[in-house]
């Protein structure tokens, strides 16, 4: 039986300034263990910004997941979608290796939080699989508290990065949903500014780490 997992987080945060960092989450303290990210596909489709960005990370096995696995480094492959009018960033991730030993699939939306438009609410579902005979219910089991633990740290590493760019976040900003200032840009516009935040985000990775040549995906 597949494993599921969710959960809710609230950023401390707008959503424009979590969609900004949330290109530049890695490096960060709790991610020793992110090797490397290449982004491999961006485009502007009515009014959002659509991309595929590969992971390169490190997993450390238990010794009897040594068995099914040779190597402790995995791939992952990230799928997002900003929209700048709903004000939502929606990221799906998926391991693209050993998938039939451990499966994990993952989708997070990020948006105003309903009660505070200074906050960003982060919903995240995921569901964890095996196909090992045997042992397939073990597996599902340690995914899933490996995915909480990880989980974990993916929050403080973002907290660590979101307060390193915004350390004198305003209290007082006016975002409401329905300001005018909010509505005065175009889709388009909205959208490019986050392409181009993201764009420079991904040049300033390369320029620190060595990503591995991608034919395709």
């Amino acid at each position: 039986m597949v494993k599921f997992y969710e959960s809710k987080t609230t950023f401390d945060f707008t959503w424009d300034q979590v969609a900004q960092g949330f290109w530049q989450r890695y490096p960060n303290p709790e991610s020793t263990h992110v090797l490397s990210e290449d982004t491999v596909y961006r485009q502007i489709r009515d009014g959002k910004l659509y991309s595929k960005r590969l992971l390169t990370k490190t997993n450390k096995l238990p010794k009897w997941g040594e068995r099914f696995i040779n190597t402790r480094v995995v791939k992952i492959l990230e799928e997002s979608v900003v929209d700048p009018e709903s004000k939502t960033l929606t990221t799906y991730t998926r391991n693209l290796g050993y998938q039939s030993v451990m499966g994990v699939a993952e989708k997070v939306v990020y948006k105003v939080s309903d009660d505070n438009p200074m906050k960003t609410v982060a919903i995240r579902s995921a569901t964890i699989d095996s196909q090992v005979f045997g042992f397939a219910r073990a597996i599902q089991s340690f995914g899933l508290e490996r995915f909480k633990k990880n989980c974990t740290k993916a929050v403080r590493g973002f907290n660590h990065v979101l307060h390193s760019m915004f350390p004198h976040q305003q209290k007082q900003l006016d975002i409401l949903p329905h300001s005018n200032a909010l509505v005065s840009q175009s889709q388009k516009s909205n959208a490019e500014k986050l392409k181009d935040a993201a764009k420079k985000a991904t040049d300033l990775a390369k320029s620190k780490t060595h990503f591995p040549k991608i034919e395709s995906i």
